[in-house]
């Protein structure tokens, strides 16, 4: 499998490591993707690669919860330019297709179509449809998350990064209570968690990271018994990276998520768990289409 520059360029995003050495590794991998960045991993120039690809696409995340209802969801709508993602006329119909996920629930984009907008008579495919037309811009609605509890929003970057944290306690009606989801929710939009806990980590996951950590001990000239050992350590590296509870307190990097959890429900008189977390950045994982510069003047030149 060939790869090209752009290849390389992604590599070096993903991973941080050279460009020499990510060209290496990918020469050595076929052109894989993934085989190349288990191999920087193995050879020790590289953590855990970042898990959202190329962030390209414009348009617009939001995070909105009913307090009354106790509903909260989490909702990415894609346009081409950053501009529209700013016009008014686009973010009303964006909050509109939130509240219709609310109050209706549908099960999918799909279903979320066919509902009827939220203030409005039409459905929200007319609705899409009709702001294409007068905005001039194709835009789509590309996925959601609609959860239920005691939930906290947050939006990071005007719509670049939207969050919601979901919890199970007793204390949700402390005055304070807010301000410490909102420390969790800003947790997650920085540090990117890709799991709530240890035990979330999905098994196959788990055993793919220690045979990674294994070969990269081994490579380090290690015995296979020692780096048996040394891979249990560098686990617990590694759950400090991609669980929320194990990761460092953003604000107090002494103490873990878990541990300002549980000082806080001890400072509240009650019980807090963090039950789930939602993140969506614009654009994750979706490959916009890279113009070159110098072409496209002199095509327009042609015309």
């Amino acid at each position: 499998m060939a790869f090209t520059a752009q290849d390389v360029k992604n590599l070096r995003e993903q991973t941080g490591c050279g460009m020499m050495d990510c060209k290496k590794a990918l020469t050595e991998a076929d052109g894989d993707m993934d085989r190349a960045i288990e191999l920087l991993r193995e050879k020790g120039l590289a953590a855990a690669a970042k898990k959202a690809g190329r962030i390209a696409a414009e348009g617009v995340v939001v995070s909105m919860v009913d307090e009354e209802k106790k509903v909260g969801v989490v909702l990415e709508v894609n346009a081409e330019t950053d501009f529209v993602a700013k016009n008014e006329k686009f973010l009303t119909f964006v909050n509109d297709v939130a509240k219709t996920v609310i109050e209706q629930a549908p099960a999918d984009v799909d279903a979320l179509l066919h509902c009827t907008i939220a203030g409005g008579s039409e459905t929200v495919e007319a609705a899409l449809q009709d702001k294409i037309l007068t905005i001039g811009e194709n835009m789509k609605i590309r996925r959601f998350e609609r959860l239920t509890g005691d939930l906290v929003a947050y939006v990071h970057g005007g719509g670049r990064i939207g969050v919601m944290v979901q919890f199970d306690t007793n204390v949700y009606d402390n005055p304070d209570f807010n301000a410490f989801a909102k420390d969790i929710a800003m947790q997650v939009a920085a540090s990117v968690p890709q799991y709530l806990d240890k035990d979330s980590v999905p098994a196959d996951v788990l055993e793919k990271e220690k045979e990674i950590l294994t070969v990269q001990a081994m490579n380090e000239g290690k015995p296979e018994a020692i780096a048996q050992k040394m891979v249990m350590g560098r686990i617990n590296k590694f759950y400090k990276e991609v669980c929320l509870t194990e990761q460092p307190f953003i604000k107090d990097g002494d103490i873990t998520v878990a541990k300002y959890i549980a000082n806080t429900a001890k400072e509240f008189g009650g019980e807090i768990k963090l039950t789930r977390f939602v993140r969506f950045e614009k654009g994750e994982g979706i490959e916009k289409r890279e113009e070159n510069f110098a072409d496209e003047v002199a095509s327009m030149m042609k015309k």
